[in-house]
């Protein structure tokens, strides 16, 4: 009897000189759907037997994937499913905001094993370097301690910090960090680590981890509503992070309102920095994130009625998301209190008429996402592994010209 549940996966290609995508097709497909015998990879990727066998064969020498216990499934042979081993890969993730720095190491699976933070003291990357170079390697140190030879499979770090990069800013903006993106960060970390380096912005970070371990997992076609200090959408499109010419795609903070015939930047009126305008807090408190949280809890007035602006400006952004992109769902997620997520989304709804309504949905048009503060370093992370691990059929497509 064969077993006929639906297996999210990628196709793969039988073309010559694309073993190495087919390799990425299965990590891919058993990263989505766990543990899978031969025959289910053959099925789902429309490879042959004969392919993927070579495969989990090659997979498992380089210690990337194990079998598991014979399963036997009616009157038919057992079938071995074989799965990912979280201990054939790391990666270290990197966040740089405006007072705060954080990294994280992970496994295959995206599996947090050691995380660190420290506050970076005014004047950007002069005063800021060396802390961020010692978050990092006190992160390998922890983490070599406690996995014998981490450092052979290191696969690369990735650094997250707020966009745009490349835009010219008038210096004095306080929701852009111009010193920062002025800086040859990748060249200086990669120097000071010996590692490959990969940059994204906050949003686009907090996307590759909803992907890789939250709500966005298994999803083809989401986008990622960030609110941080900024705002921000991670676009992830056709089972892939979509970047944009210069890396800056799902600036969404940078969009225009037009009230009173004056323009205001959408992140200048519902991002986290405009709730500590509104509550005349210092942004570098470490205990901000704890009280803010319990003032969502408590129904603070204050808090209630920035949320209820921000909601309408917010709401907006949901409808042109859904009009320009036609996503499956879109994520309300970044580094806010869940408290606030949850107060956020309670007061956007009803969401705007758009494409998006149909019938037979399976996803809500708006859900919540990761509220943590270390989401954006995970997802950092979690960049890394998708470029060495994840299918690209931009390469493909190439490779066949």
């Amino acid at each position: 009897m064969n077993d006929s549940r639906p297996i999210r996966a990628k196709s793969g290609t039988n073309h010559e000189g694309t073993s190495a995508h087919n390799r990425r097709v299965m990590i891919d497909a058993l990263r989505i759907n766990g543990a899978l015998s031969r025959a289910d990879l053959a099925r789902a990727t429309r490879l042959t037997k004969q392919t993927v066998s070579n495969i989990i064969e090659e997979l498992e020498r380089d210690g990337l994937v194990s079998s598991q216990e014979a399963v036997r499934r009616g009157r038919g042979q057992p079938s071995t499913p074989y799965g990912l081993v979280p201990e054939g890969a790391f990666a270290i993730g990197l966040q740089i905001d405006r007072h705060v720095t954080r990294a994280v190491a992970v496994d295959l699976v995206g599996s947090v094993l050691v995380r660190d933070e420290a506050g970076l003291p005014p004047g950007g990357p002069s005063n800021g370097t060396k802390v961020i170079l010692d978050l990092v390697a006190g992160i390998r140190s922890k983490l070599a301690g406690i996995v014998q030879q981490s450092e052979k499979r290191l696969v690369g770090l990735g650094a997250a910090m707020p966009g745009p990069f490349g835009v010219a800013g008038s210096g004095d903006d306080p929701w852009m960090m111009e010193a920062w993106q002025k800086f040859p960060l990748l060249e200086t970390l990669t120097a000071g680590t010996g590692l490959d380096v990969g940059l994204q912005n906050d949003a686009a970070a907090a996307a590759t981890a909803e992907r890789m371990v939250g709500a966005a997992h298994g999803i083809d076609h989401a986008v990622c509503l960030f609110v941080g200090y900024g705002i921000g959408a991670g676009l992830i499109l056709n089972g892939e992070l979509y970047r944009g010419t210069n890396g800056n795609a799902g600036e969404i903070g940078m969009a225009l309102l037009f009230a009173d015939g004056k323009s205001t930047p959408l992140e200048h009126r519902a991002s986290l920095a405009s709730l500590y305008q509104h509550l005349s807090v210092d942004p570098a408190d470490p205990g901000l994130y704890a009280r803010i949280n319990d003032l969502a809890l408590r129904g603070d007035q204050s808090i209630d009625a920035w949320v209820e602006a921000a909601a309408v400006d917010l709401r907006w952004s949901i409808h042109l998301i859904e009009t320009l992109f036609d996503p499956q769902t879109v994520i309300l997620c970044g580094s806010a209190p869940e408290a606030l997520v949850n107060r956020l989304i309670a007061a956007i709804g009803p969401l705007l008429p758009s494409i998006a309504e149909r019938r037979g949905r399976t996803l809500p048009r708006l859900q919540p996402g990761m509220a943590d503060p270390w989401s954006v370093a995970l997802g950092a992370a979690a960049g890394p592994i998708s470029r060495a691990f994840d299918p690209r059929f931009a390469a493909i497509l190439k490779d066949s010209l």
